[in-house]
């Protein structure tokens, strides 16, 4: 899951929805960073409310996280994007690409296209969740998180400010848009950036997530 899928049923409590969005927040700031349940779990009863939000939707987002991953649906569109992703580039680039790049590709887009999906089909929601969390203290947010994790992330607080400032979400609908931002995330990982070719797949990729985004979203045991 990518945030907007994870945090949609929080809108009205911040502080649960910036929980949501903290494993995801960490993967940008400090890979090296992990708020892990376990740990998370010992401040569901803090003193404060809000810490202990943030805390028990840490603890949901790697929840949701298992079941997500484990969903027919999710393994087979993303292994069908894989597919597709990976003949694109071929042909494109003349040059085979059997490695990391197109199975990175084919897992996020299941995850970016079904925050699409959910943002397309309810629309004033994604202003309320960029609404919401503007109402957090990123600073607690960060010290939360201080309090879980077994190093420091020194920069989450400013990368919330910058989450809330640019809301990209918002260009999860477009193409050329969602191209840019995956760009963004090739670079971060050090993996080579795609041609605009790709888009060509984007509109074939959006309807097949869209039409099974019901099985997506629905919770499966996962024996943990």
């Amino acid at each position: 899951m990518n945030y907007f899928a994870h945090g949609y049923r929080f809108l009205h409590q911040p502080y649960l929805l910036a929980g949501t969005a903290v494993p995801d927040w960490l993967s940008v700031v400090d890979r090296k960073v992990r708020a892990r349940s376990k740990n998370a779990q010992s401040l569901i009863n803090d003193s404060d409310p809000r810490v202990a939000a943030v805390a028990l939707c840490i603890v949901q987002h790697h929840h949701d996280d298992a079941w997500f991953h484990q969903t027919r649906a999710f393994a087979e569109l993303s292994w069908q994007f894989t597919v597709a992703i990976r003949d694109l580039l071929q042909a494109d680039e003349q040059m085979p690409d059997d490695g990391f790049r197109p199975s990175f590709l084919g897992h996020i887009l299941v995850e970016l296209l079904l925050d699409a999906v959910l943002i397309e089909q309810s629309p004033g929601e994604l202003q309320r969740y960029y609404a919401a969390l503007e109402t957090v203290d990123a600073e607690l947010v960060q010290d939360t998180v201080n309090r879980i994790a077994a190093r420091p992330a020194n920069r989450l607080a400013e990368f919330i400010e910058l989450f809330r400032q640019h809301q990209f979400l918002f260009d999860y609908t477009e193409d050329d848009k969602l191209l840019f931002r995956l760009n963004q995330v090739m670079r971060r990982v050090k993996l080579a950036t795609l041609p605009d070719a790709l888009t060509q797949v984007f509109g074939e990729f959006r309807t097949k997530v869209r039409q099974r985004a019901t099985e997506l979203l629905t919770p499966i045991e996962t024996g943990k």
